[in-house]
């Protein structure tokens, strides 16, 4: 008997009905999986054998062939045990009504008990389903409020194979899950670990920050050990905009197909903060694999990548970063396939100044030798250098400023002010696609928005003289100083604005590091 099983393949962040063909036939006891499945699809045919004998059903005595279709696509992981379980029970006349399985795709990974085990994607796989027409999805009981999210598509969690058997002979009912996203989306968006007003002094770093969330800015820290980069860091995802429904739902597709998602996650509403370890290796950090998975940066889409000890990544992994930071994506090419992760995120870096950590601190001397502290910057690529805006140098608290008693902002302050100058920044560029904030303008647009002033130039290009700025320097200035010009709400840049970019831009003076 032929019975036909639906479930689905995760390829990116998009998901691919296949179609389970079981068909039980007259031949010697011989069991056959095909359709490009991998060692992990192979082996379910033990997993499921043992799960349907544990509960008291039989295997067919007879040939057993279970195409996975389409044949052309390869099929990797364990989450189709539970619709080839259920299909070689319907072929094998152990199901009341095999033909309600057309209406369901059906996902989970088996113990061999019958206990079924949460799998990754259950939200590109729910959308997919609700595209496609199904009446209903079937994933373990952990992946369920996950994929539940999907409005008009009823979502069943199951716990054991029994579970599955029962409901389809309508000896169970199981109720599917009801969740209002976006009620729970709202209440999780003001819901922060951290808090601007936490930090102690800093306001200059603090107000760099605030120019890099307005503007989409990347930036580096540069300040000595303990000087406060990682907890100002930290905080910068507070005073981003919210994320809006369609940001997180693909940010929540990226991490659920990485099965980063915790159990019974919905959306998530926050933006990203990742900090990966600077021993993390190319593949990691971009993504790919062979089966590719999304790498820190997508996990990073639409928030925050920090990397803290930035000249000890090893340089070609920071290289590798260099085109996605362009084009907000990052394409991973196989011979059977290629997939595009997207990669929208904000570099925030932070390093000591030397390696010693103490040049230019203002009580401690420095020990390096000379030429050293230029041969440590040298590890960060002049490239690399070039896609970031902000060069900010952090100075220790003063003690008066750790044991004072003065209120300092709350992120929720400052948040307002960004998100006033994002409003600006929205209806500037609402004609050019792909350009949402300042820190994408492109050379056409450049000189359209960030004209200047004569005084305004008189003073960039003396200060390009004076301080030795480089030439790539001056793009970032503009681009910097369009932003401030924003926070402030003036059409125009002014003067206080392009002498406060110039502040920003320390490493690009050709005399930093000596």
């Amino acid at each position: 008997m032929l019975v036909k099983t639906y479930g689905s393949a995760v390829y990116g962040v998009e998901a691919i009905t296949i179609t389970v063909e079981v068909n039980v036939m007259p031949g010697n006891i011989h069991y056959y999986i095909v359709g490009l499945p991998d060692n992990a699809v192979k082996e379910s045919l033990q997993r499921v054998e043992s799960a349907i004998k544990t509960i008291g059903y039989q295997m067919p005595r007879t040939k057993l062939v279970i195409n996975l279709a389409p044949a052309d696509i390869k099929k990797s992981g364990s989450s189709f045990d539970l619709a080839i379980a259920i299909g070689i029970l319907a072929a094998n006349n152990q199901l009341n009504d095999p033909g309600r399985l057309k209406d369901y795709v059906i996902m989970g990974e088996l113990n061999l008990d019958g206990t079924v085990h949460p799998i990754k994607g259950a939200l590109p796989i729910a959308i997919t389903a609700r595209k496609e027409g199904f009446k209903g999805l079937i994933v373990p009981r952990q992946n369920c409020r996950e994929a539940g999210m999907v409005n008009s598509l009823p979502v069943y969690g199951i716990g054991h194979l029994t579970e599955l058997i029962q409901f389809m002979n309508d000896e169970l009912s199981i109720q599917p899950v009801e969740i209002n996203t976006r009620e729970e989306f709202l209440d999780a968006q003001e819901d922060f670990e951290f808090d601007f007003s936490e930090v102690k002094g800093q306001e200059n770093i603090k107000r760099a920050l605030e120019i890099a969330a307005a503007g989409g800015h990347n930036a580096i820290l540069i300040g000595p050990p303990g000087a406060g980069k990682t907890m100002l860091a930290k905080r910068l995802s507070t005073i981003l905009p919210p994320l809006s429904l369609k940001e997180a739902l693909e940010t929540t597709k990226i991490h659920s197909v990485a099965g980063k998602l915790p159990a019974h996650a919905t959306l998530i509403a926050k933006r990203p903060f990742r900090s990966p370890h600077h021993t993390v290796s190319n593949v990691a950090l971009v993504g790919g694999g062979s089966i590719p998975q999304p790498g820190e940066i997508s996990l990073a889409h639409n928030g925050v990548l920090f990397l803290d000890e930035l000249p000890e990544f090893k340089r070609s992994v920071l290289e590798v970063m260099r085109q996605p930071m362009e084009e907000r994506r990052v394409s991973i090419s196989r011979a059977r396939v290629a997939i595009d992760f997207p990669a929208s995120f904000m570099l925030i870096s932070a390093m000591n100044p030397c390696p010693c950590g103490f040049y230019n601190h203002p009580e401690k001397e420095c020990t390096c030798a000379p030429g050293l502290v230029h041969k440590y910057l040298n590890r960060i690529s002049g490239p690399l250098l070039d896609r970031i805006d902000l060069h900010v140098e952090v100075t220790p608290v003063p003690f008066n400023d750790l044991t004072g008693h003065r209120i300092a902002e709350t992120s929720s302050t400052i948040r307002a002010r960004v998100m006033d100058a994002r409003a600006i920044q929205t209806e500037r560029f609402k004609n050019n696609n792909g350009i949402y904030c300042n820190a994408q303008i492109n050379s056409k647009l450049l000189i359209e928005v960030c004209m200047l002033d004569t005084a305004a130039l008189t003073l960039l290009k003396t200060a390009m003289n004076k301080l030795n700025l480089s030439a790539r320097a001056y793009d970032r200035i503009l681009k910097v100083s369009r932003t401030i010009a924003d926070l402030a709400a003036s059409e125009t840049i002014l003067t206080e604005h392009v002498a406060e970019a110039i502040t920003y831009r320390n490493l690009d003076r050709e005399s930093w590091g000596g």
